[in-house]
């Protein structure tokens, strides 16, 4: 499994965990994709996931720029379209899931 797969897979355990439902993972449209839609109350999550195994880029967060945003918002405009729930509270969410393997540690 490669990283980024693996960290998407750890970060639906945590929102279910949390109580949260997925709906649907690695929703993909022609605008973008989104990895995690879950459902938390009600409201609708559209969860980007980002995973990094060293801090040399930076935290993963910081990777979700303007230009991902904008697809991200664009293929949530249609999965609540094609799933009837136009009228739902939604949250743009990001998990920022860091994998790191430290040897020699003692």
């Amino acid at each position: 499994m490669i990283l980024g797969q693996r960290g998407e897979s750890l970060a639906a355990a945590m929102l279910e965990q949390k109580g949260y439902r997925i709906l649907e993972t690695n929703y993909r449209t022609r605008m973008g994709e989104i990895d995690i839609v879950a459902d938390m109350e009600g409201v609708i999550h559209f969860v980007e996931v980002k995973t990094r195994s060293s801090g040399s880029y930076g935290h993963p967060e910081e990777a979700v720029g303007r230009s991902k945003a904008v697809h991200i918002r664009r293929a949530a405009q249609l999965y609540l379209m094609e799933h009837g729930l136009d009228e739902r509270e939604i949250s743009f969410d990001v998990m920022a899931v860091e994998i790191r393997h430290i040897t020699e540690c003692f």
